[in-house]
C-alpha cells in the first residue's frame, strides 16, 4: 500500500449482522466513502457470505466466531492486500471467539518502507456479576499486554472496533445512571486509563481530534428515542501508537439523518491519516 504523500482512509463500524446491514442499505455507504480499510465487528455471518456481499475488489481477514453460530466475528476488508494476518489477541481462550484479527500493512513513508498494523476488535458487553463479566476482564488484561507488545514490533498500530466501554462521562449521554452497569464501570473505565496513559501509551484519536465535548456518539439503541435525542454512548474506537495518532487529520461518525435510515445500531467512525 503505496500511501507515501497520500490519506488512508480506515472506517470501523459494528454492523450488528452484515446480512442485516447489508438489507439496510450498508453498501451504499459503502459505495460511497471511498474508504481504504474497513474494520467490522458482529459480522456474525460465514466468511463466503461476508465475501460474497462485500465482493471481489476487497482483500478480507475474516475471524469467525466458532463458539457459538451467528454471534461476534470481526473482519478487515483492505483494497491492497495485507502482508500478514493473525487471527487471535494471544491468548488461546479466545481462539474461537472471533473478537481479534491483525493484519499488516506496506505503507510508505519519505520514501522508506514501513509497517502498519491493523486491528479489529470486539470486547465483550459484559454484564455485572456474570461469566460475561468475567470474560470482559481477562480479554481487556489480554489486550493489556497485546497492546505493547504491537507496538514494540510495528512501525504504526492502530486498533480499532466496539470495545464497549466509555471511557469518561463525555462519552456517555447519561452516564451519572449507568456507572453501575457493564460499558461504564470504574473497574473497565481503569484498563481504559492504562491504554491511553502513560503505562501503555496509546492515543484516543477521536477524542483526540474532537477535544472535550459530549460524544461524538456511535452506538445508540434501538429502543425507545435514543437515537432521535442523541442518547447515545461512543464505545467505538480508533487506538493509534503516538506516531499514527499524529497523522490523523480529520474524523467524522456516519451518523444517519434518520433512525429509519441505520444499518446498525452503531454508526461508522471514519478516520483519514495522513503519510
Amino acid at each position: 500500500m503505496d500511501s507515501s504523500g497520500e490519506t488512508l482512509r480506515i472506517a470501523s463500524v459494528n454492523v450488528n449482522g452484515i446480512r442485516a446491514a447489508y438489507k439496510r442499505g450498508m453498501a451504499d455507504w459503502l459505495a460511497e466513502r471511498d474508504v481504504d480499510i474497513l474494520c467490522l465487528q458482529e459480522v456474525r455471518a460465514p466468511d463466503a457470505i461476508l465475501k460474497d456481499l462485500l465482493g471481489d475488489t476487497w482483500h478480507v481477514q475474516h475471524a469467525e466466531c466458532l463458539e457459538a453460530k451467528g454471534r461476534a466475528g470481526v473482519a478487515i476488508a483492505s483494497r491492497t492486500e495485507p502482508v500478514a494476518v493473525r487471527e487471535h489477541i494471544g491468548d488461546e481462550y479466545f481462539a474461537r471467539s472471533g473478537r481479534w484479527v491483525e493484519a499488516d500493512f506496506k505503507v510508505a513513508v519519505a520514501g522508506e518502507e514501513k509497517i502498519l498494523t491493523v486491528v479489529s476488535a470486539y470486547v465483550h458487553s459484559g454484564e455485572v456479576d456474570t461469566p460475561k463479566q468475567v470474560d470482559k476482564y481477562r480479554f481487556l488484561d489480554t489486550m493489556a499486554v497485546r497492546l505493547p507488545a504491537l507496538a514494540q514490533t510495528s512501525d504504526f498500530v492502530l486498533v480499532v472496533g466496539d470495545l464497549n466501554v466509555g471511557h469518561t462521562p463525555l462519552d456517555i449521554k447519561n452516564w451519572k445512571g449507568n456507572v453501575k452497569r457493564a460499558g461504564f464501570l470504574p473497574e473497565e473505565r481503569a484498563y481504559f486509563d492504562r491504554f491511553f496513559g502513560e503505562e501503555i501509551g496509546y492515543t484516543d484519536v477521536h477524542r483526540s481530534l474532537a477535544g472535550e465535548v459530549n460524544g461524538p456518539y456511535t452506538w445508540w439503541s434501538w429502543r425507545g428515542q435514543a437515537f432521535d435525542n442523541d442518547s447515545g454512548w461512543r464505545i467505538d474506537y480508533h487506538m493509534a501508537t503516538p506516531e499514527l495518532a499524529a497523522r490523523a487529520v480529520n474524523a467524522v461518525v456516519d451518523r444517519a439523518p434518520t433512525y429509519d435510515s441505520r444499518f446498525s445500531d452503531h454508526a461508522p467512525v471514519v478516520i483519514d491519516y495522513q503519510f
